[in-house]
């Protein structure tokens, strides 16, 4: 990556992470370093992920099934698709890494789909459905909102089994 494309993915992460920092004063201080958190335990889908099988997601701060902020990592595969869902609270993303393909709707469209490289930001409005998916890359996404957050697929038979 060259040294324009870091330090925009790391002016577009501060923005992102700019909105939760009141909220966040309040708790621990935290400074994590690319090292320490692929050091970090890592856990399947959980709170704030679309629940497929094969995403990890770490909480880097806060936690999303409690009130409050919070910002989550997910690493997801390549070749990994995710059907339309919403979340119940407003969400924000910075793409860290790879190829991520975003689109906004309720019917999961390949048309609909936007590529996304790193550095790119995007939105999750409460309540409004989106899809993803990654090709032969896969990607690292930082997610904040204010939960306690929710996932409900928009079509109820798309929703991963456990």
């Amino acid at each position: 990556m060259n040294w324009r494309a870091t330090i925009t993915l790391r002016l577009v992460a501060l923005m992102l992470l700019a909105d939760a920092a009141g909220a966040f004063a309040q708790e621990v201080q935290t400074r994590l370093t690319p090292d320490e958190i692929a050091a970090m335990g890592k856990a399947g889908p959980g709170a704030g992920t679309s629940g497929v099988a094969g995403i990890q997601s770490i909480v880097l701060a806060g936690d999303p099934g409690k009130a409050g902020p919070y910002t989550i990592m997910i690493r997801v595969p390549a070749h990994t698709r995710i059907a339309a869902h919403d979340h119940r609270d407003d969400r924000s993303a910075v793409v860290v890494s790879g190829q991520w393909y975003l689109g906004y709707g309720a019917t999961a469209t390949d048309a609909a789909l936007k590529p996304l490289p790193p550095g790119s930001f995007y939105t999750e409005p409460a309540g409004a459905p989106h899809f993803a998916m990654t090709g032969d890359m896969p990607a690292v996404v930082y997610i904040s909102g204010t939960g306690p957050t929710s996932t409900t697929y928009v079509d109820p038979a798309n929703a991963p089994r456990p």
